[in-house]
């Protein structure tokens, strides 16, 4: 199998060089992804709508890089902070609520999420530094 994105192999991209889209209102997000692993960047605002939902065929890990929140897993908030990891099981329903902002949400999919891949934008990224 070849590899989806060979151009990533020794490539430097910084997260503000990827295109950011509004997912709704208050949710910002940026996707990066490899052949093993998707990542999804979300910067998150404190009043947000929150959207409980959950995934049947992967587990998700989610860190907190700025910002505070409560981060519920089935019902249980969990007070996340800078620095803060959380692995959210398969099946299990969970929502991300900030409590101080900015807060700035990454997930980590392994295998990549599909309905993500579908939506990524490095193309244009990789040929810019061509």
């Amino acid at each position: 199998m070849s590899p989806r994105n060979p151009a990533l192999f020794g490539k430097v991209i910084n997260w503000a060089e990827i295109p950011q889209r509004e997912i709704r209102p208050g949710v910002r997000r940026r996707i990066f992804a490899t052949d093993e692993v998707l990542i999804a960047h979300h910067e998150l605002e404190v009043g947000m709508e929150v959207n409980p939902h959950s995934h049947d065929d992967f587990d998700q890990l989610v860190y907190i890089e700025s910002g505070r929140c409560n981060y519920y897993v089935d019902g249980v908030a969990n007070d996340m902070r800078a620095g803060s990891f959380l692995l959210v099981p398969r099946g299990a329903e969970h929502y991300v609520e900030p409590t101080e902002g900015p807060c700035v949400n990454i997930d980590f999919f392994v295998p990549p999420r599909a309905d993500l891949l579908a939506k990524l934008e490095l193309d244009a990224v990789l040929r810019d530094g061509d």
